[in-house]
């Protein structure tokens, strides 16, 4: 043994060394990983095969061993680390020699290729980064950033603190709307980080305050971080519960857990949204806070308001607060009294299926013990007498074909119960309603008789609703009785835009969060999973750029306002009418509606390629193309070379080797912590993507197979992860900020700068150990 290690030690520190330096030689990192995989593999092979790598193992054919399994202690808690009293063998690392274990290797990377990479499960998640990745890099390359920054410093610049502050909040912005960090960091260093040196303010905090922002893109979402994580972690997750199942006594993890072991992308997106907002309030908190105590450090700058007409305060505290908060809790109020509410007529042709018990009784003694232990003795005698009243019953109720009589009493009752105001109704109101108030508040003093025109609009609409209108009416009928009262809405609303579009902060913030709240909404709503929002993101991203570069080039966007129109128009006919057209019998105005959405449809398609028309002959389209297929080409290579590199420390029982010395603690909160550490020790010296894809399907049975929340745990990785990117000295956005920093600005800077912002990462990895229920409380309100 050398320097008195054991075999499998001495190859783990053999993979490590040729990791480092493989990254450190220059060498693409993808192909880095893969080549470290091959040649520690050779090395371990050459070294064991001249016998001199030897590991200790548990003689498992001793009388001491098979008694303390016989005892009771399960086989495979029984480790080197828990029981060292024990006897050992002394056997090769390769037990059935290098030969066999490169056959393994070689089909285990073809499986796994085929499982993560081409074929599996996870692939149609996958996707969801190239989507994510096109998205961003358009947005980058639309000149978002340089609009937001100016504006965000008018508004925050006369702040103590101000400009760092507007930092942090287009930061979070970029972050929800592009996720790339390395483009975040370079655009605000090019373009803040000037200004902010030019008006006083310490290179110290304008560095920090510029990386930390930056790397908001990799916690809150859509996070490509999250994406990837979430894909391993779901799958990590499933087989850790199975097999503590198993090993509980019962047959699988749905019986002993009473719900299935599922973790999605879609729920990890939830989870990260308060995290992520969090971790920006104490970045801006942080440099308000450093303002007050340093005020010649990070003055305040005036720099000009956003608003073309002066507003007094009252005006602004009626029509921007006031109001809106008037009509939101009026709606959420109406709501909760039944007023407004869902006026569907929809009945299943079939009754509801009898509910069963909350866990599963019909378990052997082993299983029930375990599931006592878990879910409690009272939690298991109320599944017992549930299901000892379904069995008294006849068993669980089945579900069965309802009578016409019987489906038309379930209708008529539906009808009856429905709320007076359809919530469809109610939030074009509200949504219209709320621009009509804004474009009062940023211009008092133009015409108020059109906007009244649209707020009558909005009255009619309700009314005709309540009076002319009910669950049974038909699609058709509803558009007739609304089309007056909508047209007068719309007029209110056309005059409103006009007067919006003379406010920068409006003019610049509107469209993309628009296209924020489409992507993120139909995920955290449950709407859909992040593939198709990752695909709305990028159609929308891409009209965005043109319709900014078009206005660039004086021509005009009217054609993209249009299809984005369109595309509205589409949802709008989607959701009032059925266009199935495929049954037997198709009335006049399904037909009719179908065509309305088809042609809809046509022209926002049309609208999507003349977009890709407008970048492409400005020459924006293809550097967009060529740069997202270079960044997810690299993320691909790195999955597959880490593959490559964890089989190999999986041949030689590198993996089985950590596992069990985590095992070997009876603190769960131990073994995380020590992950956690570990993470964080190795994000100062390798990127998140090959932490995720090496180190964590190793720590990942261990963590995942617990009794931790998986939303909880991951996320608190990601955080953790996202600590890489500002630690020295391989943090990617100290590399990037440090390409683009003026040459006062030296790395000594940079570094002191990024310490706070590393403390309040940690500060904020405290709070989420502390406070689980900031990742969990979003997942439980929203129902997937």
């Amino acid at each position: 043994m050398f320097f008195g290690l054991d075999g499998v030690e001495v190859g783990l520190i053999i993979v490590f060394i040729c990791l480092f330096g493989g990254i450190l030689s220059g060498f693409p990192v993808a192909f880095a990983i893969a080549g470290a995989g091959i040649i520690s593999f050779g090395i371990i092979a050459a070294l064991d095969s001249a016998g001199l790598l030897i590991h200790q193992a548990i003689d498992t054919s001793s009388q001491v061993y098979r008694d303390l399994v016989n005892s009771g202690v399960k086989a495979d808690t029984i480790s080197v680390f828990r029981y060292p009293e024990l006897p050992r063998i002394e056997e090769a690392v390769f037990p059935k020699g290098w030969e066999v274990a490169l056959d393994r290797n070689v089909s285990f990377v073809v499986n796994r290729m085929n499982e993560r990479v081409l074929a599996g499960q996870s692939i149609e998640t996958l996707l969801a980064v190239l989507m994510f990745v096109l998205m961003g890099i358009t947005l980058e390359r639309s000149k978002i950033a340089n609009d937001l920054l100016t504006t965000m410093a008018r508004v925050f610049g006369p702040l103590p603190g101000g400009l760092a502050v507007s930092i942090v909040v287009v930061g979070a912005f970029l972050a929800a709307s592009t996720g790339i960090v390395g483009a975040t960091v370079v655009t605000m260093g090019l373009l803040a980080l000037p200004t902010m040196l030019r008006n006083g303010y310490s290179p110290e905090l304008s560095t920090g305050v510029i990386a930390a922002s930056g790397t908001l893109g990799q916690i809150i979402p859509p996070s490509i971080v999250i994406v990837l994580l979430g894909t391993l972690a779901g799958d990590l997750y499933s087989a850790a519960q199975e097999k503590r199942a198993v090993v509980a006594g019962c047959t699988d993890a749905l019986t002993y857990l009473g719900q299935p072991a599922v973790l999605s992308v879609g729920t990890l997106f939830q989870a990260a949204l308060l995290p992520g907002i969090m971790l920006a309030l104490l970045y801006a908190l942080y440099a308000f806070g450093y303002a007050l105590l340093n005020p010649d450090k990070a003055p305040a700058v005036p720099m000009g308001s956003t608003n073309a007409e002066p507003v007094t305060r009252s005006e602004a505290f009626t029509w921007f607060l006031g109001a809106p908060v008037a009509l939101i809790v009026g709606v959420v109020l109406l709501g909760n009294l039944g007023i407004v509410g869902d006026q569907s007529t929809d009945v299943s042709r079939y009754s509801d299926i009898g509910e069963g018990a909350s866990l599963r009784t019909n378990v052997g003694p082993d299983c029930q013990a375990s599931m006592i232990e878990l879910h409690g003795q009272e939690a298991w005698d109320a599944a017992v007498a549930q299901q000892t009243a379904i069995n008294d019953a006849g068993g669980v109720q089945q579900s069965e074909r309802l009578s016409e009589e019987a489906l038309a009493e379930a209708r008529a009752n539906k009808i009856a119960n429905a709320a007076p105001i359809g919530t469809g109704v109610a939030i074009i109101v509200l949504l219209t309603s709320l621009f009509l108030t804004t474009a009062r508040g940023v211009s008092p003093s133009s015409p108020v008789q059109p906007l009244l025109i649209g707020g009558l609009g909005a009255v009619l609409m309700i009314l005709v609703d309540i009076l002319f209108l009910s669950p049974a009416s038909s699609s058709g009928a509803l558009v007739v009785m609304l089309a007056i009262p909508f047209a007068a809405l719309m007029y209110g609303v056309v005059h409103a835009t006009k007067i919006c579009a003379q406010n920068e902060l409006i003019r610049v913030v509107f469209p993309p969060l628009v296209l924020i709240v489409a992507v993120l909404g139909s995920i955290l709503g449950g709407i859909t999973n992040p593939t198709p929002a990752a695909a709305l993101g990028a159609g929308g991203a891409i009209m965005l750029a043109a319709y900014r570069k078009l206005k660039d080039q004086d021509r005009s966007p009217k054609l993209i306002i249009w299809s984005t129109l369109a595309i509205i128009a589409c949802i709008l006919v989607g959701i009032n009418f059925d266009l199935r057209i495929n049954q037997d019998e198709v009335g006049f105005q399904s037909w009719f509606a179908f065509f309305v959405a088809y042609v809809a449809y046509l022209y926002a398609l049309f609208g999507l390629l003349f977009s890709c028309w407008i970048l492409y002959t400005s020459g924006v389209l293809s550097p967009v193309v060529r740069e997202t297929a270079k960044v997810t080409s690299m993320v691909f290579t790195i999955l597959i070379g880490s593959q490559l590199l964890n089989l190999v420390v999986i041949s030689f029982g590198g993996e089985h080797y950590i596992q069990q010395f985590l095992k070997s603690f009876d603190n769960e909160f131990t073994v995380f912590l020590i992950v956690m550490l570990v993470l964080f020790v190795l994000g100062f010296v390798l990127d998140f993507l090959e932490i995720i894809y090496i180190v964590i399907p190793i720590v990942g049975p261990v963590i995942y197979g617990g009794t931790f929340d998986p939303k909880w745990v991951t996320i608190m990785i990601a955080v953790n992860l996202q600590t890489s990117f500002l630690t020295p000295p391989f943090g990617f956005a100290l590399f990037y900020l440090r390409g683009v920093a003026p040459k006062e600005v030296t790395t000594g800077h940079i570094y002191r700068g990024i310490i706070p912002f590393v403390l309040i990462q940690v500060a904020g990895l405290a709070l989420l150990w502390t406070f689980p229920s900031i990742v969990t409380i979003v997942p439980d309100l929203i129902p997937n």
